[in-house]
Formats: structure tokens, sequence, C-alpha cells
């Protein structure tokens, strides 16, 4: 999940450009879907929301020649936030919080 704070006059260009980005993505492997919107409220905070197969998945992507020149400069203007949420439906192993080994 991304989001952005766009000036309302640059609304419809930066909707372009956030299609163009959801494209690219999409086209990546592991993605399984993904929506953009705008707050119904506050017309100037924009979101693209995706999931993907996991989250290695999405980091794969991002490092994409296409990826980095068709989304990354838009996803560069995300607010400073964090972006990746796991499922926490009932039943689901959420994840913990430590280091991990690699070997």
């Amino acid at each position: 999940m991304n989001r952005f704070r766009v000036p309302e006059p640059e609304g419809a260009a930066f909707r372009a450009d956030l299609q163009r980005a959801h494209e690219a993505l999409a086209e990546r492997p592991g993605y399984r879907g993904g929506t953009m919107g705008r707050n119904v409220d506050d017309p100037e905070l924009w979101v693209l929301t995706t999931t993907w197969e996991h989250v290695g998945a999405y980091r794969r992507a991002l490092s994409a020649y296409d990826v980095k020149l068709h989304a990354v400069p838009t996803l560069s203007r995300a607010l400073d936030e964090p972006s990746a949420y796991e499922v926490a439906d009932p039943g689901t192993d959420l994840n913990i919080r430590q280091t991990r080994s690699i070997g």
C-alpha cells in the first residue's frame, strides 16, 4: 500500500503516472491484483494498493528494469511510511518480529 499527497491541479497527470506504475508492477511475477484510489474527503490523498504472492515477489518486482523506468519515479513520491502489510484474517499466522538466520 502506497499513499501519495498530490496537489489537486496535478491530479490528472498523477493519475496517468500512477496507472503506468500499476501496469508495470502488474506485469511482474507474483502480482495478484491491485487498485488505485483517491480519498473522497481529501482529493489530494491517493493510494495504490497491490497484492503479491509474497513480500519477496514485490521486492523483486521493484528491481525489474521496466518497473524502475515506469513505476519507481511515481512510487518515490509516496508518503514516507511503512507500505507492506500482511493479511491478518482470523486463522492466519502473523509475522514474528525477530532476526532470521539465512543458513
